[in-house]
C-alpha cells in the first residue's frame, strides 16, 4: 500500500514536470506545476507517514504538518504567481478562447 502511493505521488510530480515542458504559456504551465506539487509530494509525504506509523510505529507530527502546509500553500502560491503575471502583461496562448480575468478586471477598473 504504502509503495503504491509514492508510485502516484512519483506520477504526478513526473506528469507535472513533463506539463511544464510541453504545454504552451505561463499560464498551463503554472497550473501543471502547482497541481502536481501538490498531488505529488502530498502522497510521497502521506507514503512517508505511513511508512513510519506501520513500520516504526511512530506517529511524525512534522509530516502531518508538512502535508497540510503543502496542500495550502501550493495552489495559492501558484494562483498568486499568475495573477502577477496577467497583470504585468504576459501574453496568454494564442488558441485561448476564454479571459475570464479580463473582463473582472475591467468592471473593477470603470468604477475607479
Amino acid at each position: 500500500m504504502i509503495s503504491i502511493i509514492l508510485i502516484i505521488g512519483t506520477f504526478f510530480l513526473f506528469s507535472g514536470a513533463l506539463g511544464v515542458f510541453r504545454l504552451p504559456d505561463v499560464y498551463t504551465r503554472l497550473h501543471a506545476a502547482s497541481k502536481s506539487a501538490t498531488l505529488g509530494v502530498a502522497g510521497i509525504m502521506i507514503a512517508a507517514f505511513l511508512y513510519f506509523l506501520v513500520e516504526q510505529n511512530m506517529v511524525s507530527g512534522k509530516l502531518v504538518l508538512g502535508i497540510i502546509f503543502i496542500l495550502m500553500t501550493a495552489p495559492v502560491s501558484g494562483h498568486m504567481i499568475s495573477r502577477a503575471a496577467y497583470q504585468k502583461g504576459v501574453p496568454l496562448w494564442e488558441k485561448t478562447t476564454r479571459d475570464d480575468l479580463r473582463s473582472s478586471t475591467k468592471k473593477t477598473n470603470t468604477r475607479g
